[in-house]
């Protein structure tokens, strides 16, 4: 196994952690800006979506910072990703300005990469760095 192969799942796994807590402290923390967007959008029940939400990021993130339950926490994190993409940035139905069609087009965009980059580990496992080895005594990919 080259150093390469050793290292980059457990790389990537913290990227994609630093991200999903990155969001969950800025929409955390500003919460009543946040509640606003989301009921703005459509979204029912907003507040209540938000914790929801914050918390499974929460999980998801832990379970990729640990690598334990890897590929449970990447399709948690894949499926919040995907949900709140559609709900929030829906670029498809603005039609009156250019600018913010763009710029949620490209939002959307970099949310749908970010759910590829999480199959990847659902279907790759975590690699060698991870909790999930260590409970089972096996070596996964």
């Amino acid at each position: 196994m080259s150093i390469s192969e050793f290292l980059s799942p457990l790389i990537g796994r913290l990227v994609l952690t630093w991200f999903f807590l990155s969001q969950v402290a800025h929409y955390g923390g500003d919460w009543s800006g946040t509640v606003s967007l989301m009921t703005f959008s459509g979204v029912p029940a907003a507040a209540f979506v938000l914790l929801v939400a914050l918390m499974l990021l929460i999980l998801g993130s832990l379970s990729l910072l640990f690598g334990f339950h890897t590929r449970h926490g990447a399709v948690l994190l894949f499926g919040v990703t995907i949900v709140a993409t559609v709900l929030m940035h829906n670029f498809w139905q603005i039609n009156d300005n250019v600018s913010a069609r763009a710029a949620d087009f490209q939002l959307f965009a970099c949310n749908v990469a970010i759910a590829g980059g999480l199959l990847l580990l659902v279907g790759m496992g975590p690699g060698p760095i991870a909790l999930d080895n260590r409970l089972t005594g096996k070596r996964k990919k």
